[in-house]
């Protein structure tokens, strides 16, 4: 639920409430802005209190977003995109006949008979992209799940702009197709993290330990991804 916070200078924070069985409010920043977790039973004067009382962490954060904001992808020829971690370059083609997408050498080459070829150069792309990440992925999380020594589990993509992965208690991993853009060691550390929480639904230190033996280099992976987060919310 979209809501609003006006502060003491006047200045409005727009942020998406939503409401959780939990005890605190918790604050997170993402591609789209402020998201407040907060308890299902929380009076509003009490979350606004909360959220004034953090109004400058807020503020700073918001800052720190949209210095490092990232300029969303302009679907024109020659524009590049990351692919595992790599530069490939859009090759746009007006076709004649039928719609083509394919990675030839670094380059992705879509060819469209379409009269809005920049609007179906956005949705061609990210039908290539998502194809492909149900492709890798479910391999990726095929040798990772051996490697823990769980069943792989099912797996679904997803469109999230806050999250790269989920697991929930059914024990079904969700993972942002976006993703794909990463290098490959930041696939698997995010894989890595929704397969520990097979064997740990939390992030205690039997989560974490869990983590460490399958990927024992994921606070480094947290950091990069995190780094890189802007670069892969253009598309």
């Amino acid at each position: 639920m979209q809501q609003s916070l006006i502060l003491s200078n006047g200045q409005t924070i727009s942020y998406l409430l939503e409401r959780r069985p939990r005890r605190t409010v918790g604050l997170k920043i993402t591609a789209d802005g402020l998201v407040v977790h907060a308890p299902k039973r929380i009076f509003e004067f009490q979350l606004n209190q909360i959220l004034l009382e953090k109004s400058n962490w807020i503020l700073n954060k918001l800052q720190a977003r949209e210095a490092n904001q990232v300029e969303k992808i302009q679907w024109v020829d020659g524009e590049y995109l990351l692919y595992l971690g790599n530069d490939i370059r859009l090759q746009i083609t007006q076709s004649d006949r039928k719609k083509v997408t394919f990675l030839d050498q670094n380059v992705l080459f879509i060819a469209s008979p379409e009269a809005n070829i920049h609007a179906a150069c956005s949705r061609m792309a990210t039908q290539w992209y998502k194809k492909q990440a149900a492709s890798d992925f479910s391999r990726r999380l095929e040798i990772l799940a051996a490697k823990l020594g769980v069943a792989t589990p099912p797996l679904t993509l997803s469109n999230a702009q806050s999250r790269w992965g989920s697991c929930n208690s059914r024990g079904q991993v969700r993972l942002s197709w976006r993703l794909l853009q990463a290098p490959p060691h930041i696939i698997n550390y995010v894989i890595s993290h929704e397969l520990a929480h097979l064997k740990q639904m939390n992030h205690s230190a039997r989560f974490y330990a869990v983590l460490e033996s399958l990927f024992p280099n994921y606070k480094a992976a947290e950091k990069e991804l995190k780094a890189l987060s802007p670069h892969l919310h253009r598309m």
